[in-house]
């Protein structure tokens, strides 16, 4: 079978934004006015086709990134359009991480009346980070309080000078008409019960000079990035659309300027001019850097062109249990072709997975297909040791794209199943959660035999514990929420471990001396190995290393895990008899815990970035309450007619904010937050947590 769609017809988006900016009732116009659906589904009456999640429709706000395929036909010919679905809820980050890695353009989706908040600003340095070519859409504007330049302002602020409008609304509020073509120079009025008929007329005399004005400023933007089109506008010669478009086009896809558009996606105006760009200045994956990865043979930087004739190249980027098909494992493919029955090479866990059945979605909808291109992201059911981040490649040919790296888990729960029976099915529902989900984490506590359940944040956490009911039918009760803190070192230090033990037989004996010393944040645990001249033999070595983790994991103040510690093995002995890979693990170990009690251990704690929106007489009482929970005001500033706090506040404080905001504010407050950092628990603290772990 063919390819049906061209290469340069294909267009790989993902829709994101900050939460309840609107961003799934976006996604739901666009599967209407493209067809995929035939009725509009809406997000707060629970029937939203991308929010296909039992616990989504109940809380109206999306969990997992949803893919669909739809089509639109602009200029000469059909596009196809894959389209992510992301979540906005910072809990929920790792599925907007790994989504954004496999894009090839995304449309971020803002409030009218808030503009840029801080989610906004954290997918939009997640697409910066991964350089996905974007374009703005700023919803809303039918709200009371809605102001397209003021968020279009805040966008130039905060996130980028770059962007540049390419539409004006004709009125705002509750008289949002239509909008105005800065590029066409001509309105557009949406008609029909759900906006379907564009109805294309001049443009209002009232408007006329203020979209002269923003035309020429538009002009001035895109012509900079040509020569030829700069001459021509200085000549005041006219420029062809076409040409306009065409240099616009390369440079949003070279991340130069971010096109602007504007609308309301619930009252159904401006999305299908909204698609038409995406056709016109999003790339299609020819447009696109050729992906990189190394040779896991040589380990030599090679790349994949977009190209059928190319050897397979694809990323898995995400794993999902689906009720019907069991597991779903979602991938980019980019390089070479593949079809069904045929054989993939897993390079990551160097096993070669069958490929069954490969399903292009329609959200929860699924269509079956027999071969997928360079370019395709589709998905595929029963691949048996494949996890998010892994390469599926041709085994004839190697290559490991570049992995997706997730955030540290900042929460913890204990988590205990409420019969036998469900103690046995507890353990499979956990383990297949956190292979769907990398910012998942489980740990059995050794000495207590408890089950420790960490993730993003409490809601991350009450939705994981909720879809093990519903889903894996095991029922178990949930500890009291925690802090997942941290330990790591100040200083440099040195130590040896030595494990000896004599007892009738062969004995046992492992000698080994380390140094560590600390590393910046984030950047996780290093081991040298610098045994010369065989003083350790080389089969113990991973022992020695195992130990040294296993000893991390575990601590030094308070039992947490050590992180951003450099460990080098520098010297040891051993014995022709007696060693063993277990001797030398706990030698390991030993010398760990003995090296980082002198090396200033500290308990590091997760700092949130907080945004307390909250109507102005309560301001000074909100203020009061976050100094006494240790929080750092950043700025305040007026929000349409509301006070808006940025600060930063230790997780451990913000447990039951929720309720103390409603109280302060008689309901009317709100608030959002997320991880910003670690940061050194202050020594009094420091202490409390440690005793509190004891009597624990």
């Amino acid at each position: 079978m063919a390819r049906q769609y061209p290469l340069e017809k294909v267009r790989n988006i993902g829709i994101i934004a900050h939460i309840d900016a609107g961003k799934t009732t976006f996604t739901e116009r666009i599967l209407f006015y493209t067809g995929i659906s035939h009725k509009i589904g809406e997000t707060h009456d629970g029937a939203a086709i991308m929010d296909w999640m039992e616990q989504e429709r109940e809380r109206g706000i999306t969990i997992t990134s949803a893919a669909t395929t739809c089509f639109w036909e602009v200029g000469e010919g059909k596009n196809r359009i894959n389209i992510i679905d992301t979540p906005g809820h910072i809990d929920f980050t790792a599925e907007v991480q790994r989504s954004l890695r496999v894009l090839d353009g995304a449309v971020v989706v803002f409030d009218g009346v808030a503009g840029v908040e801080p989610q906004s600003e954290t997918v939009w340095r997640q697409a910066d980070k991964y350089k996905v070519p974007r374009m703005c859409f700023i919803n809303k504007l039918d709200r009371t309080g809605a102001s397209f330049e003021k968020s279009l302002d805040s966008i130039a602020q905060k996130l980028t000078p770059n962007a540049v409008a390419l539409q004006l609304p004709i009125g705002e509020e509750e008289n949002l008409e239509g909008v105005i073509d800065l590029l066409k120079m001509k309105a557009f009025y949406f008609k029909g019960d759900f906006g379907q008929e564009l109805e294309e007329k001049e443009i209002p005399p009232e408007l006329k000079e203020k979209a002269e004005k923003w035309h020429h400023q538009l002009l001035e933007k895109i012509v900079a990035e040509d020569e030829e089109l700069m001459n021509q506008y200085l000549g005041e010669k006219e420029i062809d659309l076409k040409d306009l478009r065409k240099c616009l086009r390369k440079a949003v896809i070279a991340n130069k300027l971010i096109p602007v558009f504007t609308g309301s996606a619930l009252k159904n105006k401006g999305i299908q001019l909204v698609l038409d760009a995406i056709c016109h200045y999003l790339p299609s994956p020819l447009e696109v850097a050729a992906v990189q990865g190394i040779d896991p043979k040589t380990e030599e930087i090679i790349k994949r062109k977009t190209d059928d004739n190319e050897k397979f190249s694809a990323l898995a980027f995400k794993v999902a249990t689906d009720p019907y098909v069991g597991t779903l494992t979602f991938f980019r493919v980019y390089s070479g072709t593949l079809k069904t029955g045929s054989y993939v090479y897993n390079s990551v866990t160097n096993y070669k997975e069958r490929i069954g059945r490969i399903l292009r979605m329609h959200s929860a909808e699924r269509e079956e297909v027999e071969e997928v291109y360079a370019g395709d992201i589709v998905a595929t059911v029963g691949l048996k040791k494949t996890q998010t981040g892994n390469t599926l490649c041709d085994e004839s040919a190697p290559i490991i794209l570049e992995n997706i790296t997730f955030p540290e888990p900042v929460i913890s729960v204990k988590i205990e199943p409420k019969t036998r029976e469900d103690q046995e099915k507890m353990g499979t529902a956990l383990n297949r959660l956190s292979n769907e989900d990398p910012t998942f984490k489980i740990k059995r506590d050794l000495e207590t035999g408890e089950t420790i359940i960490s993730g993003m944040g409490e809601l991350h956490l009450d939705i994981l514990v909720n879809r093990m009911k519903k889903e894996f039918k095991v029922e178990a009760s949930v500890g009291r929420p925690q802090v997942a803190y941290k330990e790591t070192i100040k200083k440099e230090a040195e130590a040896q471990g030595k494990y000896i033990r004599q007892s009738g037989g062969r004995g046992q004996y492992g000698d080994v001396k380390i140094r560590i010393k600390p590393k910046k944040q984030g950047e996780g645990f290093k081991f040298n190995n610098e045994i010369k001249g065989g003083v350790i033999p080389q089969e113990f070595i991973p022992a020695v290393e195992k130990g040294i983790k296993e000893a991390l994991d575990n601590g030094i103040v308070a039992g947490y895990p050590m992180v951003d510690t450099e460990v080098t093995l520098y010297d040891g002995s051993y014995h022709d008899v007696d060693s063993s890979e277990n001797a030398f693990k706990i030698a390991g170990s030993m010398a760990l815990q003995a090296a980082a009690k002198q090396a200033n251990p500290i308990l590091l704690e997760p700092i949130m970035k907080l945004e307390v929106v909250v109507p102005e007489e309560y301001f000074g009482d909100v203020i009061g309450d976050l100094s006494s929970k240790r929080g750092k005001v950043e700025e305040t500033f007026d929000r349409a007619k509301m006070k808006v706090i940025s600060a930063y506040v230790p997780l451990a404080e913000m447990f039951g904010f929720a309720t103390i905001l409603r109280s302060l504010t008689k309901g009317r407050g709100t608030f959002t937050m997320e991880f910003d950092k670690f940061e050194e628990v202050p020594v009094n603290i420091s202490q409390e947590i440690v005793e509190g772990k004891k009597k624990d």
